[in-house]
């Protein structure tokens, strides 16, 4: 095995040089970066079709050739998964597109996630040497969907664990939970996952679009955990149908909890409880999961003409970009800052603007108004401006005095944050739970004050993105595996 790998090591390094000197740095320099073929907005907002398209092989290859292959890529280390990316990437320019799935495989397991939904501008790419250049970085996002992409359907021949493999239970299975997962069967551990609701993916299928993420790449990427060895087991809630001495009592030697964080936030204004007036959650479930207002789905949702979404986050965009497809006329963001404070990516911003969507930013609703029905009819915003900055840097949102308005609404999404999934925190005793609800874990290696049981993503962050939670899952493997190997 390490001869083979010594061969591999050299034979990348040579064909990589031979990259090299086929361009020079100035000639890489030069491309343009590839822009991301993209439906029409006029068209998109009347279906789910996926917005971007995806490279053609050319741009891929084009795009690939800019990369300068750094000796120190400081790209790696924006990633919270660490991917080797100018290995991937380097394989694309040559055209081995299997092969740079396989570098991604090799430390992510959901590299078509990814590819779609991680903020590489603010990760990866925000690393890029081009910055210094004062040049766009290089597409990393839109390769590794592309690599993914070309190399889902390959598959190969299912592996199961042995006999003898030490079981390992994963409660939930969201992004941390699946990247744990698939971590934990490459070590040779036999891996079943318990997920509450009927339909594995966690928040990759409730919580986002599948214009944005298709679900038919969420199964793609559960397909290849499956043929890897791990066990999926749908409705069955940990903490509930099964209790932790009920795991332990089934052989499990681990519990790694990434239940995540769905419990919706409110503002608690007047007028909040009123008909029409639900969660981001809520919305996209019914929606996304459920199959709401789609012909053959009994799954109730409002018909709505004029929608507000309060909120400024990646799950607001998901939720106001729904609200025109599911045929409002009127879909409003309200957020209390201004745009260059929203925690949205930037894309999903220029998506929504694109389809339509009011940005009334440095606004706040203040109350809501119903009419006979209970149902509610408008909504009181209060105008706001930026005063001092705030704990986190960001400058304070203040009200205008005197500046109020009323706004016809028939429904509101509320998209102001959610709090950690309380049943497992609440089900296991010995648990340390911090105030906020999240499970207290060792920041090095997610191992909570129960020797055996790990927790990742949601249900300790208390909320973030897929690829931190995805990071979460890889530290939480890493460290299991070295503490089960030190039992034994």
């Amino acid at each position: 095995m390490e001869s083979n790998n010594i061969e591999i090591a050299s034979r990348d390094a040579q064909w990589r040089e031979e990259l090299r000197k086929a361009h020079t740095a100035k000639q890489r320099a030069d491309i343009p970066r590839v822009k991301m073929p993209e439906l029409d907005p006029a068209y998109r907002i009347t279906c789910n079709e996926e917005v971007n398209q995806g490279l053609s092989r050319e741009q891929a290859v084009l795009e690939a050739t800019r990369c300068m292959d750094c000796p120190d890529p400081q790209c790696i280390k924006g990633c919270p998964v660490n991917i080797n990316i100018p290995g991937f990437i380097k394989n694309i320019e040559r055209g081995d597109f299997c092969s740079a799935a396989a570098v991604l495989r090799s430390t992510s397991a959901l590299p078509a996630v990814c590819g779609r939904v991680c903020p590489q501008e603010k990760q990866c790419e925000s690393r890029c040497i081009y910055h210094k250049m004062k040049k766009e970085p290089v597409a990393i996002g839109y390769l590794e969907r592309f690599a993914a992409d070309q190399a889902i359907s390959s598959g190969g021949s299912p592996v199961t664990p042995a006999p003898e493999a030490v079981k390992i239970a994963v409660a939930g299975s969201g992004p941390a939970g699946l990247s744990f997962a698939g971590d934990m069967a490459r070590r040779g551990y036999a891996v079943t996952v318990y997920e509450a609701l009927h339909e594995i993916g966690g928040v990759l299928k409730y919580g986002i679009p599948q214009f944005r993420l298709p679900n038919s790449i969420v199964d793609a990427e559960i397909e290849e955990l499956k043929r890897i060895g791990v066990t999926f087991v749908k409705d069955c809630i940990i903490g509930k149908t099964l209790t932790f001495d009920e795991l332990t009592a089934m052989g499990f030697k681990g519990l790694f909890v990434a239940s995540g964080a769905g419990l919706p936030r409110f503002m608690g204004i007047p007028g909040e409880n009123y008909i029409g007036i639900m969660s981001s959650n809520e919305y996209l479930t019914r929606v996304n999961l459920m199959g709401a207002g789609t012909p053959g789905h009994d799954t109730p949702i409002l018909p709505a003409s004029n929608v507000a979404v309060i909120g400024g986050g990646n799950t607001a965009m998901d939720s106001v970009r729904t609200a025109r497809r599911m045929g409002a006329a009127r879909v409003m963001l309200v957020y209390r800052r201004s745009e260059e404070e929203m925690p949205a990516r930037i894309e999903e911003i220029k998506h929504a603007k694109e389809e339509g969507v009011e940005f009334l930013t440095l606004h706040n609703p203040i109350e809501y108004i119903a009419d006979e029905t209970g149902r509610v009819k408008s909504m009181l915003l209060q105008r706001m401006e930026l005063g001092e900055p705030d704990a986190s840097g960001r400058r304070s949102p203040v009200p205008v005095e005197g500046a109020v308005e009323e706004i016809p609404v028939d429904m509101v999404i509320v998209s102001v944050g959610v709090s950690p999934n309380p049943l497992i925190p609440n089900a296991i005793d010995g648990l340390n739970v911090s105030r906020r609800g999240t499970i207290e874990v060792d920041a090095d290696t997610m191992q909570s004050s129960i020797p055996a049981i790990y927790a990742g993503g949601d249900i300790v962050r208390g909320g973030a993105t897929v690829i931190l939670a995805m990071g979460d899952g890889r530290r939480a493997a890493e460290a299991m595996d070295r503490h089960l190997s030190e039992q034994e």
